[in-house]
């Protein structure tokens, strides 16, 4: 259909690209999901951490597609003298090292990328922690009302609940659940990140209900509230399992 347009139409390779990258944009790219609209620009949510990356695009014209998607102006790409991976740049490094509680998932990555090897240190006391069996619901509609319900029963003992979620939109419905509850929360996510050290330390206080997109890289502790101990510590829910097994681990390691 586009063959008769000519200019950078004509090329059949360069048709296939354009359309590809259309597709992508309409079908693969989600508002409050990869991307949020901030101030009439579209900002990359980084899907790992939960974080705005502002000063990022993305390549060969998928921004500029998400952008006419969206009914944006369209930004000229930005021009790129030289590109290197993390992966790259870190090895540039005469000495490498560091310490992180899910490294044992991705000791093979480790190995691979940097020949670093991955060292075990136990806990310094035993872990305490009880987990759950997963609960799988028919539909969603099921699974955010079991949700609701669960912080209800948890919400009335006193203990605090820490809520994790995968995206944006998965935050913004489950805190509209809670207010349709009347449960007073907080949410921390992409969108709601100016007070974000103080939610995450008050996630411990007793009756504190918190909403999270993806606890990773949120390097603030979380004090227990007195006498939460006693009622069995902070209870974390994951309201669905991540791709990396890692992620799953930074939340409910809290």
């Amino acid at each position: 259909l586009a063959e008769p347009l000519g200019g950078l139409w004509a090329g059949r390779r360069r048709r296939e690209e354009l359309l590809v990258q259309a597709l992508t944009a309409r079908e693969l790219f989600v508002l409050d999901k990869q991307y949020i609209i901030d101030d009439g620009k579209v900002v990359i949510v980084d899907e790992f951490t939960g974080r705005l990356m502002p000063d990022r695009t993305w390549r060969d014209g998928l921004h500029q597609a998400i952008e006419a998607k969206e009914r944006l102006d369209v930004n000229p790409p930005k021009d790129t003298y030289a590109r290197i991976s993390f992966q790259r740049f870190f090895r540039l490094y005469k000495k490498l090292s560091g310490m992180t509680g899910t490294g044992a998932e991705a000791w093979r990555e480790f190995w691979q990328i940097y020949h670093l090897p991955v060292v075990l240190i136990p806990t310094n006391r035993p872990c305490i922690r009880e987990h759950l069996a997963d609960r799988v619901l028919v539909t969603q509609q099921a699974k955010w009302a079991a949700i609701v319900e669960e912080i209800s029963r948890i919400h009335a003992t006193g203990r605090p609940v820490l809520v994790g979620t995968r995206s944006v939109q998965a935050s913004e419905h489950l805190s509209r659940l809670l207010e349709a509850g009347q449960f007073e929360h907080q949410v921390l996510n992409a969108v709601r990140h100016a007070e974000e050290a103080q939610i995450v330390a008050g996630a411990g206080q007793p009756g504190r209900i918190t909403v999270a997109t993806n606890m990773a890289g949120r390097g603030t502790d979380i004090k227990l509230g007195r006498g939460v101990p006693e009622m069995g510590g902070l209870a974390v829910i994951g309201t669905e399992r991540h791709e990396s097994g890692r992620i799953d681990r930074q939340l409910y390691g809290r």
